[in-house]
């Protein structure tokens, strides 16, 4: 059966002070259709004695998909040995994907800045990585960060670099924080657009903080979600829409709480901007 639009899938670092274990489960009884998680998932798993494949074991033995697997951050302006290091790490994680029957990855630019020409050249040689194992690789800005934080900048890199297999991630809530929601990227072509994740933007959104902790339940915030979730529909969009709304509120509370209210609230929205949706 083909995939059809409207399919969720969980952040982890939605619950992020939950164990991997217990946050697969809340996914799952939640009733997500997939997790997106993260390295720092793995590496969380390594600190704790864990191996790879131990850590491989317990998502498989979870019995939810991995939908997205995101990668470790920094490799698109990071230099030197620590590129070197990144890359590595980078092939890794085409293999754990592989491994868990993943065909997409993501990543954001990370802490680290630098020349988008430079950027591009990365892009391209993880690109190339990426198509070894015939994986998708979407690329995210970040509304925070100095360099890579517009949809127009997102462009200038994917253009660049030609793969074929690097796309878009949107994130509604970057997007809205830049200028870019509701329907403004109807410029993005529609085999282009890999990734979606989703958060509500607050009216008063904390500013000047690179991995901001102060994303909302859907619906709670300004985002456009009837144009957002519209376009994404019109586009022919069938990959997963990924649940990210990190916020210390709702790390205090159950995370199986947490599911299944995201699950109930991108629903309803997903009802009122698609007629034609169903479960």
């Amino acid at each position: 059966m083909s995939a059809k639009f409207g399919r969720l899938a969980l952040h982890t670092w939605t619950i992020d002070t939950t164990p991997l274990a217990t946050a697969l489960d809340a996914a799952k009884q939640g009733g997500f259709d997939a997790v997106e998680l993260r390295r720092t998932d793995f590496k969380r798993c390594f600190d704790e004695g864990m191996s790879n494949e131990q850590v491989l074991d317990l998502i498989r033995k979870s019995g939810i998909p991995v939908g997205v697997l995101g990668v470790e951050y920094g490799w698109l302006f990071e230099t030197g040995e620590e590129s070197k290091r990144l890359f590595k790490v980078f092939r890794e994680s085409c293999e754990n994907a592989v491994a868990l029957g993943c065909d997409t990855l993501m990543s954001a630019p990370g802490q680290v800045k630098g020349p988008i020409k430079d950027a591009i050249k990365y892009l391209k040689e993880a690109g190339d990585i990426a198509a070894e194992y015939k994986l998708k690789l979407g690329i995210e800005y970040n509304s925070q960060h100095d360099v890579l934080n517009s949809l127009p900048v997102l462009t200038e890199l994917i253009e660049g670099a030609g793969k074929p297999n690097c796309g878009y991630l949107i994130d509604a809530y970057h997007f809205t924080r830049s200028g870019f929601g509701g329907r403004s990227f109807e410029s993005i072509p529609a085999e282009q657009i890999f990734c979606f994740q989703y958060s509500d933007v607050s009216p008063n959104p904390s500013v000047g903080v690179r991995r901001p902790t102060d994303r909302l339940p859907p619906g709670k915030g300004v985002v456009k979600w009837r144009e957002m979730l519209g376009l994404l529909a019109e586009k022919g969009y069938t990959g997963y829409l990924s649940y990210e709304a990190p916020n210390p509120d709702l790390w205090a509370q159950s995370p199986y709480d947490v599911c299944r209210e995201g699950v109930e609230l991108t629903r309803k929205l997903l009802k009122e901007a698609v007629p034609t949706y169903t479960v």
